[in-house]
């Protein structure tokens, strides 16, 4: 800052002006007085006199302005640089005046401005990265809109979530969505499943939840509004995945509705056949013995029914009994094709194994689980095949570690879209189909998964409706000893 354009410059030339004003009106007066009452030489020394004290009057006045700038001025440019610094995000700034007067007061001052300034500036900054630490160990999408539909911050689950809905035609993904709710807010940034929401956050100010269908996830929704002194600037939003929760929800519910209805037909031909031999239907001992009959069989699959339950249910926990040894997988589908060989005879069946050339041996595999998965996969062939269709068991070594190995039937098929759910306990690819009495309980599939996952193998399916199934097993010959521990 240029001197004369400061306070002290100011005050100075202020003084100076003053000064030449009252010298140059004693000059005017006094100088025409001394001419008139005093001689030549006398005039002439009081006329240097007068020249020496305007002299020392503006010496003085020069040397009482330098005095200022170094007391005033001076500190007043450091505390003006300190507050620019501040001004900067400098918070550490500090002033270094030592002085009893107003302005070692005020540095003072400024000095404790600074630092409990620097103080708050040091806990909001921790407080950000605390909350959004905490923003970004969650799980959760975590938005916030403005109150023109904005976004205004996420954490980075939210970002990914927002990025993904966005670029979601929602006209064709969801009739609920129409092109006409679309065009309503061309700028807005909420996507179409929380426009409802948002609305109602913001012209209420209240608390609003719901769950959103967004493709095949279902998304838990809690909104809450953003408030100001004036009112509400906008809405927050917590987005939590509950898709795992909602399928797991819908599986006990069937789970329930089906064991329900498994367990309800064999108790209803029990207690029928029970009763009827108690009200003396029976005319013969043949026919006793034919009511005596079914209640056995049903009694008996009620028994499977369970049986298979338990063991899935030690399945899905994590504990399924398997011995490991060497097992050769010839031997054991030439078992099982003996095995179903007269059952195909009686239905009219066509049964065909065609084996691999060479040996198929797996170093570390449970030959009874497997020769149950075999035989679980044929009974289900056997059941949705009709007479004089084929029914095929091909195995082969695909790699030099692994096998593969086909179980193929010329049946019913299954629908494409039932395909990914067969594996599900009792479920139905045909709704309307009744189980056919004595033969499966509709676990057999499920069980054969898990038994296939501890193997560390995968099973497959490929079915064209109307034309035939084909289950496909993959089993590797040999397992790391980690694996080994996890299924002994």
């Amino acid at each position: 800052m240029k001197f004369w354009k400061s306070l002290v410059g100011k005050l100075w030339y202020t003084i100076i002006l003053l000064v030449a004003c009252i010298l140059m009106t004693l000059g005017v007066f006094l100088l025409p007085y001394i001419d008139s009452n005093f001689s030549a030489d006398e005039s002439g020394e009081i006329k240097k006199m007068f020249v020496l004290v305007c002299i020392v009057g503006f010496s003085l006045t020069t040397f009482f302005a330098l005095f200022l700038l170094s007391k005033i001025t001076q500190p007043m440019q450091k505390l003006i640089q300190a507050t620019n610094e501040i001004r900067k995000g400098n918070y550490d700034t500090r002033l270094s005046l030592v002085t009893s007067d107003e302005i070692g007061e005020l540095a003072s001052t400024f000095n404790h401005m600074a630092g409990e300034l620097e103080d708050t500036i040091r806990n909001l900054n921790h407080e950000k990265e605390r909350v959004a630490s905490v923003l970004r160990s969650m799980r959760d999408a975590v938005v916030s809109f403005d109150s023109e539909g904005k976004i205004i911050s996420t954490n980075p689950q939210g970002a990914k979530l927002m990025s993904a809905w966005q670029g979601i035609e929602w006209n064709k993904i969801d009739v609920r969505y129409s092109p006409q709710e679309q065009n309503e807010d061309t700028d807005n940034d909420v996507p179409e499943p929380l426009r409802p929401l948002f609305k109602a956050v913001v012209s209420h100010g209240e608390d609003q939840s719901a769950e959103v269908h967004v493709k095949q996830s279902v998304w838990s929704v809690q909104m809450a509004p953003l408030h100001t002194e004036p009112g509400n600037r906008g809405a927050v939003a917590v987005l939590r995945d509950v898709t795992e929760e909602a399928h797991l929800e819908k599986m006990r519910s069937d789970f329930i509705a089906n064991i329900s209805h498994e367990i309800r037909t064999p108790l209803s031909m029990i207690q029928g056949y029970s009763e009827a031999l108690l009200d003396g239907m029976a005319a013969s001992p043949k026919e006793s013995e034919e009511l005596i009959q079914v209640i056995h069989d049903e009694s008996l699959r009620m028994g499977r029914l369970v049986k298979d339950l338990l063991d899935l249910a030690r399945m899905e926990a994590g504990h399924i009994d398997v011995t490991l040894d060497r097992v050769d997988l010839n031997q054991l589908l030439d078992r099982v094709y003996r095995k179903f060989s007269v059952a195909a005879k009686d239905q009219g069946l066509l049964l065909e194994y065609k084996h691999a050339d060479g040996p198929l041996i797996l170093e570390a595999a449970d030959e009874d689980k497997l020769e149950q998965v075999f035989t679980n996969l044929l009974d289900n062939a056997f059941r949705h095949t009709p007479s004089g269709k084929h029914i095929y068991i091909i195995s082969s070594m695909i790699s030099e570690d692994e096998l593969e190995i086909r179980i193929q039937d010329e049946g019913k098929g299954i629908p494409r879209e039932d395909l990914p759910f067969i594996f599900e306990r009792f479920y139905k690819a045909d709704k309307a189909r009744v189980r056919d009495v004595g033969r499966g309980t509709g676990l057999g599939l499920a069980i054969v998964k898990h038994i296939i996952d501890a193997h560390k193998g995968t099973i497959e399916v490929d079915s064209i409706h109307g034309e035939g199934t084909e289950f496909t097993v993959l089993l590797p010959i040999k397992q790391h000893k980690s694996d080994k521990s996890k299924l002994t």
